[in-house]
């Protein structure tokens, strides 16, 4: 179905509704390396003039990836709530814009109606809105999820502890576990990518891990971020798996570039689930995405890079999953060239994330070679924290040695704590009381070498992966 607006005496006319998604998209490089990216600024109002003027409803009967050629796109419409949809099943994607900046949009509303708006709704309406609108509404999306401590609560912040090590050495990996601990880090998980496949290897990290909770009772949870093919094995060979990793994309050829299907998912769930390890709830899951990966695979089907992200939590969130982690700026350039192009994207994803009930962090980081420098992280995660950020990464002095890119820092946490009073889990925090790490306000206290974490710390990976 074509589309057409006039707009300063001039007719712009657009060839379906993939058109019009992709030439209402802020500007981003990914989308010009496609050839779908909007000719000009006249040219991306006319078409969210368009976009403003549609039925939500439109979103459920033309579908951007066809049905018959796309299991992402079976997933998306065969499990749309109708019920929760009713809702604002009268509106515009403009008039959805104004609801959910609305007072009727309260917590509990966006809860229960995040079942009823598709991957493409969330992506319709957030090219309609400003940077503060993104956070302003994702601000009001409460998600809380559950393991062995409860995440996303409101006013909490969580932090992903980061101890990649460049030949999976336990040894530096435990004492970079030991640096994020004392700074209070490692509420969202205690996270390795490790630099082998080998299983011996994978092993030894899991085990390495999982005795440092055990050892120090930490109200936390671990997970080796490896294929989920490999986490499957270790369960086989009984392994102390906590989380369930894995790479995802928003359209089913991308998954595939990942050797991944919603089967194999769905028997990792069960697999890990049946292993009970969690105490306080039982979401296990933990999904990283990021824009540009359907480009980068030749799996778009000519979808904008942001809606392809946002087809991704479609994916993400038949699973009830523990965490979904934006890695926003590590793929480069080529998808997002720079600062303001990073920034935009992230409070993208957060927002669509949230809208859609999930329980969104961010990566917040950069490639070397990308545009971007490290003011421009601290302005996207201050940004994403007041936006209500589930969780964000932990990594000594923010820079990873492994998979050589900018994140953030155990410091950086710190200073969004202090500055905007974000707290950490409750029960990880009411550890750090116990261990006399944190005061009963969430503050650090000082330590010194006879500190029994540090003590407690001696013999871990003595051995090696």
């Amino acid at each position: 179905m074509r589309y057409r607006t006039t707009l300063d005496a001039r007719v712009f006319a657009f060839d379906d509704l993939r058109q019009v998604m992709a030439c209402a998209s802020p500007a981003r490089s990914g989308d010009t390396l496609a050839g779908i990216a909007a000719e000009s600024a006249q040219q991306r109002m006319a078409a969210r003039y368009v976009l403003a003027d549609l039925p939500l409803k439109v979103f459920l009967q033309d579908a951007l990836v066809p049905y018959e050629d796309d299991d992402i796109t079976r997933l998306i419409l065969d499990t749309h709530d109708t019920a929760a949809f009713a809702a604002v099943s009268h509106l515009t994607v403009g008039g959805f814009r104004d609801w959910l900046l609305g007072p009727a949009a309260t917590p509990a509303a966006l809860a229960a109606l995040a079942p009823g708006v598709t991957p493409e709704m969330a992506a319709g309406v957030s090219k309609l809105m400003r940077n503060q609108d993104l956070v302003a509404v994702a601000r009001k999306c409460h998600v809380t999820t559950r393991f062995r401590n409860t995440l996303g609560l409101p006013g909490r912040l969580a932090v992903r502890l980061q101890p990649n090590h460049p030949t999976d050495d336990l040894r530096g990996i435990a004492a970079s576990v030991l640096d994020g601990l004392m700074y209070g880090a490692g509420d969202a998980v205690i996270g390795v990518n490790p630099a082998s496949d080998s299983l011996q290897a994978l092993g030894a990290l899991t085990r390495l891990l999982d005795e440092v909770v055990r050892r120090f009772g930490i109200p936390t949870q671990t997970c080796v971020l490896t294929h989920v093919t490999n986490t499957l094995r270790m369960v086989e060979a009984g392994a102390p798996v906590d989380l369930v990793f894995q790479s995802i994309g928003g359209t089913e050829q991308t998954n595939t570039s990942f050797g991944v299907t919603p089967a194999l998912l769905d028997e990792a769930h069960d697999a890990a689930r049946a292993l009970q390890r969690g105490t306080v709830g039982d979401n296990l899951m933990y999904f990283e995405t990021g824009q540009g990966s359907a480009l980068s695979a030749g799996a778009h089907h000519g979808v904008d890079q942001q809606t392809c992200e946002a087809r991704a939590y479609g994916l993400a969130r038949r699973y009830r999953p523990l965490l979904v982690n934006t890695v926003v700026g590590f793929i480069g350039p080529e998808y997002l060239y720079d600062g303001k192009q990073i920034v935009r994207a992230g409070l993208e994803d957060h927002f669509c994330g949230k809208l859609l009930g999930l329980p969104m962090g961010c990566d917040v980081c950069y490639t070397n070679h990308a545009e971007a420098d490290q003011d421009d992280m601290d302005t996207l995660m201050v940004l994403l924290a007041a936006a209500g950020l589930t969780f964000l990464i932990g990594v000594p002095g923010a820079d990873d040695v492994m998979l050589n890119y900018q994140s953030t820092s155990f410091h950086d946490a710190l200073f969004l704590r202090d500055t905007l009073g974000c707290r950490r889990a409750p029960e990880f925090e009411a550890w750090l009381q116990r261990m006399q790490l944190a005061d009963g306000h969430g503050r650090l206290l000082p330590s010194g070498a006879t500190h029994r974490l540090l003590q407690g710390m001696d013999g871990l990976g003595a051995g090696s992966a």
